[in-house]
């Protein structure tokens, strides 16, 4: 290994240098703020916790991008945690033990295995929001408008939120009387939006031709507010678990539409992102400048189930690197601050602190400034004395 292969930072992990990860924290601060706002408390979870804690009822999709370690103190196996709403819903069950409900919010780093895709990495900020012991829609329709009010603030304009719902797919194969290897291929082709291999599965003489047929039409049902009319008509014969689902994503649909007549919606129904934890409504954000999700959620019962408290959770969560470099690609540049020279007056100590209760002052280590320390401390501005006063002048 030479010298400056020790100083490389492993494939996919990054980090926050002058001036970005001011400009990070500014905008984790003020999210945080707004969302406290809406009655939410901050959580600050541990970075790692024993395996059977931070996995429970989360399926599979989460353990693989979880790091595991062994715990030097009692030989179990511990992990880092790859998302925090897992730990939120143990806090919420075992923690706190509310019967009314809770609201939760967090801003913190979490690790990945490895990328979720292309355009992150594997070192995410996420921030995001968890509401337990609500059942009702209006939890759901809460949690989307605080999303969207959070995107707003950190400055996304043009936002596109797709919608979907796990129950119509999990209500259709239930009824399709497939077998568990089938189920699987055709569970796998949904997610990857495969359609051709999708048709290839579902031609064949195999369990309830009816729903076969409603899933290859449902699968090419993705589409603007009019595809929530086409489900309903294609889906029409389907279950009342199915028909249940497609009025819930309308009345949401309607509702938002009302609250955020600027915001772009559709609809996603081969969305199955976390379906192995989540239960009901699933959504995601996403902005013109990003080809993945600016941030997403959903609805998942399941997780608080698994920790002994049968309560209700929905939420969603986003990258706070994210959500900075589509506002400020090229870097956020912060405040420009004061040179104050270097000395024994008293006076001068006096006005520095004065100044510092508002603004940024760098002091010298020279007694003389100069312009190019002053450019490269990013300051704009300079401490001098005239007539026996300090006062602030351009440099």
């Amino acid at each position: 290994m030479t010298v400056s292969d020790r100083w490389l930072l492993p494939d996919g992990v990054d980090e926050l240098l002058p001036p970005n990860a001011r400009g990070v924290e500014q905008l984790r601060r003020r999210l945080l703020d707004n969302i406290s706002n809406w009655g939410y408390e901050l959580i600050t979870p541990p970075m790692i916790e024993y395996l059977e804690s931070l996995l429970t009822g989360t399926g599979n999709d989460l353990d693989l991008q979880t790091l595991k370690v062994t715990d030097q103190l009692s030989g179990r196996l511990m992990g880092v945690r790859a998302d925090i709403t897992p730990q939120a819903a143990r806090i919420d069950a075992h923690c706190l033990r509310r019967q009314g409900v809770t609201r939760l919010c967090y801003a913190d780093a979490v690790i990945h295995a490895r990328p979720a895709h292309l355009l992150t990495n594997r070192c995410p900020l996420q921030i995001g929001c968890e509401l337990f012991g609500e059942p009702s829609q209006a939890a759901d329709i809460e949690v989307i408008s605080l999303m969207l009010d959070t995107l707003k603030l950190a400055g996304l304009e043009k936002v596109h939120v797709d919608l979907a719902h796990v129950g119509i797919y999990r209500g259709l194969i239930a009824d399709a009387g497939f077998d568990h290897d089938t189920e699987l291929a055709i569970f796998d082709a949904i997610r990857r939006k495969s359609i051709p291999e999708l048709d290839q599965l579902l031609s064949g003489e195999l369990g309830n031709a009816d729903v076969a047929n409603m899933l290859l039409q449902m699968a090419n049902s993705a589409g603007g507010i009019d595809a929530i009319h086409n489900i309903k008509s294609i889906l029409a014969g389907a279950s009342a678990e199915v028909l249940g689902a497609i009025e819930q994503l309308d009345s949401i649909c309607e509702q938002l539409q009302q609250r955020y007549p600027d915001v772009e919606l559709g609809f996603d129904f081969c969305e199955l992102r976390g379906y192995n934890y989540h239960t009901g409504l699933v959504f995601a954000a996403y902005h013109v400048d990003y080809g993945h999700a600016v941030a997403q959620g959903g609805r998942y019962n399941a997780i608080g189930k698994e920790f002994g408290s049968d309560r209700s959770a929905t939420g969603f969560s986003a990258d706070l690197k994210i959500l900075a470099s589509l506002v400020s690609p090229d870097g956020v540049k912060g405040e420009p601050g004061i040179l104050a020279p270097l000395g024994n007056d008293i006076s001068l100590w006096a006005e520095i602190e004065r100044l510092r209760k508002t603004q940024r002052v760098v002091q010298s280590f020279s007694s003389a400034i100069e312009q190019d320390t002053a450019a490269e401390l990013g300051c704009d501005r300079k401490l001098v004395k005239e007539n026996d006063d300090w006062v602030v002048r351009p440099i």
